[in-house]
């Protein structure tokens, strides 16, 4: 059987359907499975361990006639048997119509004209859970497994190779990763957490464990807000992993990981790793398993910067 999954959207979109993909691989273990993802968004497969291949696609760009015709014909020449449609909207519906796949499954809320099978649209639940519904379509009622994903041997070395580098020794460490995506602030999306609170939270966590090392996660769109908090804080420590498969090695070396709304939070909870996530105006229970592993703290107006540091740092301390 061959099967193309059509996700939209960022990198935690892509995690956050990577239980879908593979509870519909343990129950076709032959099957050959491709995604077609926006290009942004690629690197995510590094550590997805169902999908054969992914292909490129901005749904989100003003695309051509041209742009159609080439995502249109790349899926017909496939012959794909089985596609499921994240995408809510009746063009994307009407695509995969005239593409032949003769299984067309996606929500019930848009485009159930096109679409062979829908399902209920369930946004008020766990995120991962709502895309693990449109297996619902091909028969698979199990409940959604847990996010895993797949790490790359050389990713682990990397990461370990990277500690020695830092001088981490085997008491481990705490990871912040702030999260300063510059797209989010394009978008005026507010999930970034002030440098001002995060100087207030490393700094207590000096205090009170000064012998356990604070490693910033350096991304390419926030050097400059971590080039801040290295001004005010001595003895921290940066690593700049170059791709996910090395970020979800570095977090799953972590006793503890402080973020905001990010990938690194859906990595975390894949890896099992300790996490204290900070929300703005977004609900934690959507983007969050339920998980004695895993805190969501949301801002009382919805505001980032209304967090109280104190607050986050109870949290730390299990008060």
């Amino acid at each position: 059987m061959r099967v193309v999954a059509l996700v939209p959207g960022g990198i935690g979109d892509q995690i956050l359907f990577f239980p879908t993909l593979d509870d519909l691989k343990r129950n076709y273990p032959e099957a050959d499975i491709d995604v077609v993802v926006e290009p942004r968004s690629r690197g995510a497969y590094r550590v997805c361990r169902s999908v054969s291949e992914t292909i490129p696609y901005d749904f989100k760009d003003r695309n051509s006639l041209a742009d159609w015709g080439n995502i249109l014909g790349t899926i017909r020449d496939r012959e794909y048997d089985v596609a499921l449609c994240l995408e809510k909207s009746w063009q994307v519906s009407l695509l995969l119509w005239m593409t032949g796949i003769p299984k067309r499954v996606g929500y019930s809320a848009v485009g159930t004209t096109f679409l062979t099978d829908s399902v209920p649209l369930k946004t008020e639940q766990y995120a991962a859970w709502m895309y693990h519904d449109l297996l619902q379509g091909l028969g698979i009622s199990t409940p959604c497994p847990d996010l895993t994903i797949n790490l790359p041997k050389q990713d682990i070395q990397w990461a370990e190779a990277e500690q020695k580098r830092l001088g981490i020794n085997e008491s481990g460490y705490i990871l912040i990763d702030p999260g300063a995506s510059q797209m989010s602030q394009d978008k005026g999306i507010d999930n970034i957490y002030p440098v001002r609170n995060w100087q207030q939270i490393i700094q207590e966590c000096q205090q009170r464990q000064p012998d356990m090392p604070i490693v910033l996660v350096q991304g390419s769109e926030d050097i400059q807000f971590v080039s801040q908090l290295l001004q005010s804080s001595s003895h921290l420590k940066v690593t700049a992993p170059g791709d996910i498969g090395k970020l979800a090695a570095t977090i799953a070396g972590a006793n503890l990981i402080l973020c905001t709304d990010s990938t690194p939070m859906h990595l975390a909870v894949a890896v099992q790793t300790y996490t204290i996530a900070l929300f703005g105006p977004t609900d934690p229970k959507k983007l969050l398993p339920q998980s004695d592993r895993v805190l969501g703290i949301k801002s009382p107006t919805g505001k980032m910067a209304d967090i109280s540091p104190k607050e986050v740092l109870q949290k730390v301390w299990g008060g």
